[in-house]
């Protein structure tokens, strides 16, 4: 019993980073019809960002190593400010020439995009790993027969508080009512008198400021590495089709989905974590096209 509590804790902490990036590709495809392929880098680059940042501010404030859960923190905040920031470019270099036109031009667009901020984070950082070290420590904190990481704990934390937050959002506050009624009928939406292009570049920017935070969060757990997003952000796609690519709370619950079904898979062979998912993918596609809670797009011409 203590190994499954163990296997649905670390399942829940993955979980918890594939829904991140599931709900921002969510956030850029009900609202510009497109998807961001460049997503694992800016997971990758927001960890790299992030530790910066936490190298600067020490460099900058002469405090103790008590402090170091403050600069891990604004050094987080900073990822994900900076990632957000990029993904205005993103959206207006290789995604606005080609929303609601036909073909899959923002593919290659993003694809490509994604290629050159790696590039240049190579020419910055190089291809070897960094380690990151925890905020709160390396201790483990036992709970019966459970041992917890202070990482694993902070990242529950957080990301249930910002998918919960992100949730109340979309459905009670005038800006996400806004979002929805674009992703419900975009034309609709500029004739009631939102501000649609604003719209979208705002689902960009939350969607890749929540991977440059996802990628600084998980880095004290897996190591920061400029190749680490591409495995991270395939999972939170297929998360998100799991779940529903057009449910938002579709998403959420199917990033903590695949994070314990990997995470459980793992107690049995570790080589089998990967088969198992995408096997789950295609099971759920096979019955339900949308996935779990999504719902077919219909666009009125």
């Amino acid at each position: 019993m203590d190994t499954l509590l163990q296997a649905l804790v670390g399942g829940l902490t993955m979980g918890g980073i594939y829904a991140l990036i599931a709900i921002g590709f969510n956030l850029t495809y009900t609202t510009t019809r497109t998807l961001n392929f460049a997503q694992g880098d800016f997971v990758s680059v927001g960890a790299f960002v992030g530790l910066g940042a936490v190298g600067l501010l020490t460099a900058l404030l002469t405090i103790d190593a008590a402090a170091y859960p403050f600069i891990y923190a604004l050094a987080a905040l900073a990822a994900a400010v900076v990632m957000g920031l990029i993904g205005l470019p993103l959206y207006v270099a290789a995604i606005r020439p080609f929303a609601g036109r036909p073909g899959m031009s923002w593919v290659m667009s993003t694809i490509g995009f994604g290629i050159i901020m790696q590039s240049l984070a190579l020419s910055l950082w190089g291809p070897g790993a960094r380690m990151v070290a925890a905020p709160l420590g390396d201790g483990v904190l036992r709970i019966g027969g459970v041992g917890l990481r202070s990482q694993e704990i902070l990242v529950l934390v957080l990301a249930f508080g910002i998918l919960f937050t992100l949730d109340y959002a979309l459905r009670r506050t005038p800006l996400g009512r806004s979002m929805r009624a674009v992703a419900q009928n975009r034309d609709a939406a500029a004739l009631m008198g939102i501000d649609v292009t604003r719209i979208m570049m705002l689902a960009f920017a939350v969607s890749t400021g929540l991977a440059g935070l996802s990628g600084m969060l998980i880095a004290p757990i897996m190591s920061a590495s400029l190749f680490m997003g591409v495995v991270i952000a395939l999972k939170g796609f297929s998360a998100a089709i799991v779940g529903g690519l057009t449910s938002p709370r579709g998403c959420m619950f199917g990033g903590l989905l695949i994070g314990v079904a990997e995470s459980f898979t793992a107690l049995w062979s570790a080589q089998w974590r990967e088969i198992v998912v995408f096997v789950l993918v295609i099971a759920v596609l096979a019955v339900m096209p949308n996935g779990l809670f999504g719902r077919k797009l219909v666009e009125k011409v």
